[in-house]
C-alpha cells in the first residue's frame, strides 16, 4: 500500500464513514462486499472470488500443486489492482476497443487453433470457460498493451550502433543458435525501501533458492511467492534467445545448465530467482524469396468489384495470345510505382505482401499467371518469374536483435513503470 499523508487517509476514512451512516444498507444491497479500494473506484469480493476461481481452475488443468488458499487470493488481488490501475490510466488517455475489434481479436485466434468463431465458443465451454468473461479478459489485455504501448513503447529506440555494438561484444556466432526456456520469480522491494526492509527481501529470496534447490516446485513457488506479472503463469517466461534476456540475467544464463536455480539477483525492482527449465539449439534461417509481377485495378465509384475482375480477366486473356505483361502493366496497372517497372515487385520474401496476395502467389508455378486476386489494395493480376532460396542468417540475426533489444529496454521499463504505477497510487484492501 503506498504511503499518503496522515491528513488525506483521515479524511478519506471520515468521509467514507460519512457516506457509509447515511447509505450503507442500499451500497452494501447494491455494490456487495469490497475487497480494496483502488483510487477513485473498487474490487468487489465477488469480483475477486470470480478471477480466483477462474486462475485456480487454471492451475489445476496445468497439473500444478494448488497453493494456500489466502495466498492465491492475494496474489490474484494484487494482479487486479495493477490492472485496475492501468485501466484507469487508459480510460483517463481515452483508449478504447470496439466491438469489432474484440470480435475480429477472438476470430483470428480461433483461426490460429484451426477453428470457426463457433467452434473456438464450443470449446471454451466444453473447458468450462464463458466466453463472455473470455472477451471481458480479452478486452482488459488489449487495452493494457495499447496504454504500455503508449506509456512505455513509444519512447524506446534501439539503433544501429546499438545493434552493431551488441554484435561486436558478442562476437560475430550466433547467439540465436541457442534457446533457453526460462522459469522466474520476483522478491519485489519498493523504490523507498529501508535497510531492513531489503534485508528482509533478501532473506526470503535466499531461503527460496535453497528450497528450490531442494526439490520444491518451481511453478507453485511463483504462484505463492512471486510479485511480478507472470506469477499466475507459474513464473514460465517461455522460450528465448540470449537477446530476449533481460540484461541483468544474461552472464547467468550463459553458464547455467538445465534445471539449475541461480543466486539471487539484485535489481531495482527487489530480489530475482531464475531457473534454467531447459536449452534447445536451432538451425540456420533459410528462405525462400519470390520475383513477382503484378497488375493492379482498383475499384472506385465507376469501377466496382466485377468490372475489375472483368479487366484483369481480359488483360490476362491478352497475354496468353502474346501480348507482353511488361506493356500491359505500364499501360493499365493502378500500382504506379510497380507500373514503371513492368509491374515488377522485384524479389520478395515472406511477409513482404500482404496474406492474399502472398498466398495466391505461394501457389504459382514459375511464368504461370493467376486469376484475380483482391486485396485491401483492390484487384490483382500476378505472375511469378522465378524462386529461390537465401540464407537470411545475417539479416535475421540484426532484425532479432533489434527487436530483442527493444522487448528487452521494453520488459526492463515496464516492470518499473508498474512497480512505480503501485506504490503511488490510493490502494486500500480490506480486512
Amino acid at each position: 500500500m503506498s504511503i499518503k499523508t496522515p491528513l488525506k487517509i483521515v479524511f478519506f476514512s471520515l468521509l467514507t464513514a460519512t457516506i457509509l451512516s447515511c447509505y450503507l444498507p442500499v451500497s452494501a444491497e447494491v455494490l456487495g462486499k469490497i475487497a480494496a479500494v483502488v483510487e477513485d473506484d473498487v474490487i468487489l469480493e465477488q469480483e475477486l472470488d470470480k478471477e480466483v476461481a477462474l486462475i485456480a481452475q487454471r492451475i489445476q488443468a496445468s497439473n500444478t500443486q494448488m497453493p494456500p488458499e489466502y495466498i492465491l487470493r492475494k496474489q490474484v488481488l494484487e494482479k487486479m489492482i495493477v490492472d485496475k490501475l492501468q485501466r484507469q490510466l487508459a480510460e483517463k488517455a481515452g483508449i478504447t476497443i470496439t466491438e469489432e475489434m474484440l470480435n475480429n481479436s477472438a476470430a483470428d485466434i480461433a483461426q490460429k487453433n484451426n477453428m470457426s468463431l463457433q467452434q473456438f465458443r464450443e470449446e471454451l465451454q466444453r473447458q468450462g470457460l464463458d466466453y463472455k468473461s473470455f472477451l471481458d479478459n480479452m478486452r482488459n489485455e488489449i487495452i493494457i498493451n495499447q496504454l504500455r504501448g503508449r506509456e512505455i513503447g513509444g519512447r524506446i529506440k534501439v539503433t544501429d550502433r546499438e545493434i552493431d555494438h551488441y554484435l561486436e561484444t558478442q562476437g560475430q556466432a550466433s547467439n540465436d543458435a541457442i534457446q533457453y526456456h526460462l522459469g522466474h520469480i520476483l522478491i519485489a522491494v519498493k523504490e523507498a525501501a529501508s535497510s531492513a526492509e531489503i534485508q528482509q527481501a533478501q532473506s526470503k529470496a535466499d531461503k527460496l533458492v535453497n528450497n528450490l534447490r531442494a526439490g520444491q516446485d518451481f511453478t507453485q513457488a511463483a504462484i505463492s511467492e512471486s510479485e511480478d506479472d507472470n506469477a499466475l503463469k507459474g513464473g514460465d517466461l517461455g522460450w528465448r534467445t540470449i537477446n530476449d534476456i533481460p540484461t541483468l540475467f544474461t552472464d547467468k544464463v550463459k553458464t547455467m545448465l538445465a534445471n539449475q536455480v541461480a543466486d539471487p539477483i539484485r535489481s531495482p525492482s527487489g530480489f530475482h530467482i531464475i531457473k534454467m527449465l531447459d536449452i534447445k539449439g536451432l538451425n540456420d534461417h533459410i528462405i525462400t524469396q519470390t520475383k513477382v509481377r503484378h497488375i493492379l485495378i482498383k475499384t472506385n465509384d465507376l469501377i466496382d468489384d466485377e468490372e475489375a475482375k472483368k479487366r484483369l480477366i481480359a488483360l490476362k486473356t491478352r497475354i496468353i495470345d502474346g501480348d507482353d505483361f511488361a506493356s500491359l502493366a505500364r499501360a493499365h496497372s493502378d500500382d504506379k510505382g510497380s507500373a514503371l517497372k513492368g509491374g515488377s515487385l522485384d524479389w520478395v520474401g515472406p511477409d513482404d505482401l500482404v496474406k492474399p496476395f502472398e498466398e495466391a502467389m505461394g501457389k504459382l508455378e514459375i511464368n504461370q499467371i493467376s486469376e484475380p486476386i483482391q486485396t485491401q489494395f483492390g484487384w490483382h493480376l500476378i505472375q511469378v518469374l522465378d524462386r529461390k532460396n537465401k540464407d537470411d542468417s545475417l539479416e535475421h540475426k540484426r532484425n532479432n536483435v533489434r527487436d530483442s533489444l527493444r522487448k528487452r529496454k521494453i520488459e526492463e521499463e515496464t516492470e518499473l513503470w508498474m512497480r512505480r504505477l503501485r506504490d503511488e497510487a490510493y490502494v486500500e484492501i480490506m480486512p
